[in-house]
């Protein structure tokens, strides 16, 4: 619980969405994946911290698939609704962030 704990206290909303993005567009078999998407974060995130911040999403999935979560909370009524066309729902913000990035 502590590295959960880690998560939340040490990663912004921003953040979370810059390395949410980061890891859509930089290929898996990039050489300097995690430097890679350091920079696209930006701030003071080393390429250290996401591949470890990405080593707690996959457990945390892996967590999700094993059937172990609460599915109490997936019964609630979400307070917006979204209607996503695509796999993929893209806001407005989200390309605002991605814009930033030049990955060429």
């Amino acid at each position: 619980m502590d590295k959960f704990r880690d998560v939340l206290c040490g990663w912004s909303w921003e953040e979370n969405k810059l390395f949410e993005l980061a890891l859509a567009v930089v290929d898996e078999q990039h050489p300097d994946r995690w430097e890679v998407v350091a920079a696209m974060v930006g701030g003071e995130k080393t390429a250290e911290d996401v591949h470890k911040h990405y080593i707690i999403l996959l457990e945390d999935l892996q967590f999700i698939e094993s059937g172990k979560l609460d599915h109490k909370l997936a019964e609630t009524q979400s307070c917006i609704q979204l209607d996503c066309t695509q796999s993929v729902c893209w806001t407005d913000d989200d390309n605002n962030l991605l814009v930033r990035f030049d990955i060429n």
